[in-house]
């Protein structure tokens, strides 16, 4: 029979079910190696009798880590830890192309023992905040790709800072402890001054920011900024509906909807790509390598961003970062 005590303090003052506090101490002794896989736990009854419970709330919390595969039972052997599992909460806006290299290095840089819950809140609050379930205590460390809402802001704060990791979007929230960020703003200006020597060949600059578009309004600003410092003709798109590509222009696109838009006009006016036509896209994809003979992008590494959160997950060390954005020149710019 193990040593370990579970803690259970405070019991009668939570508004968690009393079963579910019994499962989610039992869980976290689990997930902090206090107790080893095949290590045996009490009977119902003895448990019962132990922390002054009923049976009916242990059985509960029992039946409960068995269908989560905390622990198991047999007819000889009574209670027993299962393989050591950890769950874990990966929740972000949408399952896009680059967002899936991102999932897959995340998955491929994780230890056996780890489930990986993965949902997306599509930019929804009411999914976003029941997506979290944080009054359950049912996740072992939570990544969120958050977005700019005050909801949002709240539903994060009730996490445990220990368990969070913020990714992707800076969301001013500064109690936050982890976070691994894109720089949409000064990264993002960095690698227009890298290119500017390739506007140049063009008579303006359009910036594509359509209606339907999260992307953070950050890089507006700071494509204003550099289009100014630089004396730029320069546009801000943001009806798809009237989106109408021009000759002579360089356009950047923040979304690969927009992006196919321009390339089927490309397509259809017999315009040329990095000569006719400027294109400098948002977030590498295998596909831009081979897209138009290459199309150039300003990426982040999706691969070093998911092993970077892989890490986070299997260690206990804080991870505060922002990821370093680059510039991917090709020949559509």
């Amino acid at each position: 029979m193990l040593n370990a005590t579970i803690n259970l303090k405070n019991i009668d003052e939570n508004d968690v079910p009393k079963y579910k506090r019994v499962f989610n101490a039992f869980k976290e002794s689990i997930e902090s190696n206090a107790f080893k896989s095949g290590d045996s736990i009490p009977s119902i009854n003895e448990f019962s009798r132990n922390y002054k419970l009923s049976r009916d709330t242990v059985f509960k919390a029992y039946t409960l880590l068995k269908q989560e595969g905390f622990i198991k039972s047999t007819p000889h052997k009574g209670y027993y830890i299962a393989d050591n599992k950890i769950k874990v909460l990966l929740l972000i806006s949408t399952f896009k192309a680059y967002k899936e290299v991102l999932y897959h290095s995340f998955m491929q840089n994780l230890p056996k023992n780890v489930i990986v819950d993965l949902q997306f809140h599509h930019f929804n609050v009411k999914s976003f905040k029941s997506m979290l379930n944080t009054e359950s205590g049912e996740y072992y460390k939570y990544i969120i790709m958050g977005f700019d809402h005050p909801k949002v802001k709240k539903a994060i704060s009730k996490i445990n800072n220990d368990k969070l990791l913020l990714i992707d979007w800076d969301l001013g929230t500064k109690k936050t402890k982890n976070y691994l960020l894109q720089d949409f703003g000064r990264g993002f200006y960095n690698c227009l001054e890298e290119a500017s020597h390739l506007f140049k060949k063009y008579k303006g600059i359009h910036f594509v920011y359509p209606e339907y578009t999260f992307h953070p309004w950050e890089s507006v600003k700071y494509f204003k900024k550099f289009c100014e410092k630089n004396s730029f003709e320069f546009k801000v798109l943001k009806n798809s509906k009237e989106f109408k590509v021009e000759k002579n222009i360089a356009y950047i696109t923040v979304n690969d909807r927009t992006l196919y838009e321009l390339l089927d006009q490309c397509i259809a006016n017999n315009f040329e790509l990095g000569k006719d036509v400027g294109l400098l896209s948002y977030n590498e994809t295998p596909i831009k390598r081979f897209t138009f003979k290459g199309i150039s992008v300003v990426s982040v590494d999706f691969k070093e961003f998911g092993a970077i959160a892989a890490e986070f997950v299997s260690k206990d060390t804080a991870v505060r970062k922002f990821l370093e954005t680059k510039l991917i020149l090709r020949d559509s710019l």
